[in-house]
């Protein structure tokens, strides 16, 4: 195998990739809460988890690949304040959580369908996991890592080793700094300290989503609660892919609180190591600002389709740029990724022919250097056009861009299963030999007679090509 190197969040520079098992590659992706269309940028980085994936299988790693659905307990603070998103959704479409979840994940599985992205191994709900999250708790209080109030349950931050070592932040600013005075809950430590569960009772008394629990609150009966957002993460991981998984990812954002509170209890509850390396993906910008539904540029990718944009396209302009930088999105981008994804398109499609070739090792291997480099999907690009433009047999150009199409998953291999009938071939054939007879007019009307039948013209050196639009 060619070595992966990766950026690691956790120690601040870019390391070989070392596997847990040999051969086999655990990633975990943080997923969307699912009380509203994911914004293009959320899409950004489902497409950017999409892209470790096959890098991995690109270099023989059996993956196993688990993006999961927030669909309880991720309040509008990051940070353990204001209204669960889902239950505020619920009351808003006049719906249950249940359906808001049912709703919204319809709608993200058929982005990322659009966007030709891999189906995970293990695609979790929160709320089907509420077991797990229970268990990891109740060690956590057994360790004397946790304590309890009549609101909640709270990891104490102060007992874990190194907590602040993915983010960089200072724990005593954290604890005595901004907003340490403005705690809602009196009985709470630290102003740090982060919810692993939430009673019934206080400002969640009326919590649509519930479960009970072994934790006992004199406030409510049964223990009955919820679990906190970053506790989920942790619980799901570990029982589908262990207590130490090889690859964590999600958005740069997670950094100074989810991320770092998933690894704190994780490491307290299960005595080990919770992830080797830490993949964050920046973010995506509007007009260079951030995106924002209220400001109108939280684009979803509906609007992009209804304004005649093929979502591979935005997927093209995704991977121009690298996952680590902040990339800007405008319409006039589209545009110009459209047309580069088209001729994309039309340089493979003249490559068809009846030869089968094989992959030229020369770009592979500049190929191989670039993915394998903390995933230089814009690099990766240019040696595909690299390889266009060589004096390599076209055969072995199209087998060439079929093999690294496994990772940028362009769907270029759809190009080649195209069968264009016979009817079409003679008209292409009769449109030839007008153009040698120099009969112009009989040319155009051959022309547009195939573009009415839903073929795309193309003239070569070699002749007329057509294929479906």
């Amino acid at each position: 195998m060619t070595k992966i190197f990766l950026y690691n969040t956790l120690t601040k520079k870019k390391e070989v990739f070392k596997p847990v098992k040999k051969k086999e590659a655990t990633l975990y992706y943080c997923g969307p809460t699912v009380y509203w269309t994911q914004h293009i940028g959320n899409l950004r980085g489902s497409t950017c988890a999409d892209l470790a994936v096959r890098v991995f299988r690109y270099n023989g790693y059996e993956v196993k690949y688990a993006r999961n659905y927030t669909d309880v307990g991720h309040l509008s603070s990051d940070a353990d304040t204001g209204e669960d998103k889902m239950e505020k959704r619920a009351k808003t479409e006049a719906i249950t959580p249940n359906e808001i979840a049912e709703k919204y994940i319809h709608v993200y599985e058929q982005d990322v369908r659009d966007l030709n992205l891999l189906e995970p191994n293990f695609k979790p709900r929160a709320t089907e996991c509420v077991t797990e999250m229970i268990d990891m708790v109740k060690t956590l209080l057994d360790k004397g890592f946790a304590y309890q109030t009549k609101l909640a349950i709270y990891f104490d931050v102060t007992k874990a080793k190194k907590y602040t070592e993915l983010s960089g932040q200072k724990l005593e600013d954290q604890i005595s700094g901004a907003g340490a005075g403005e705690v809602s809950d009196p009985e709470k430590k630290h102003s740090a300290d982060f919810v692993l569960w939430f009673f019934r009772t206080g400002s969640h008394a009326n919590a649509l989503q519930f479960w009970p629990s072994p934790f006992s609150s004199p406030a409510v009966e049964n223990g009955n609660g919820f679990p906190g957002w970053h506790i989920e993460c942790s619980a799901m991981s570990k029982k589908f892919l262990g207590e130490t998984i090889d690859v964590h990812m999600g958005g740069i954002e997670h950094v100074p609180i989810h991320h770092t509170n998933e690894i704190a209890q994780s490491e307290a509850a299960n005595g080990v190591k919770f992830a080797n390396y830490w993949l964050h993906n920046e973010h995506l910008l509007a007009n260079n600002t951030k995106m924002s539904k209220s400001q109108g540029t939280g684009f979803s990718l509906s609007e992009i389709k209804e304004k005649g944009f093929d979502p591979l396209a935005l997927k093209y302009f995704f991977l121009g740029a690298h996952y680590r930088s902040k990339q800007n999105f405008t319409w006039e981008a589209m545009e110009a990724a459209q047309k580069g994804l088209e001729h994309l398109r039309n340089q493979v499609r003249q490559l068809m022919n009846d030869k089968k070739g094989g992959v030229v090792k020369k770009y592979q291997k500049q190929f191989f250097e670039s993915i394998n480099d903390d995933l230089n999907t814009p690099q990766a690009l240019a040696i595909l056009q690299a390889l266009l433009k060589s004096d390599s047999k076209d055969a072995d150009k199209l087998a060439t861009a079929l093999n690294f199409d496994q990772v940028l998953g362009l769907k270029l291999d759809t190009l080649v299963e195209q069968v264009i009938p016979e009817e079409i071939k003679l008209l292409a054939k009769d449109r030839d030999l007008a153009r040698k007879a120099k009969n112009f007019s009989e040319s155009d009307r051959l022309r547009a007679q195939l573009e009415d039948k839903g073929y795309v013209v193309e003239d070569g050196a070699d002749g007329t090509r057509v294929y479906r639009k």
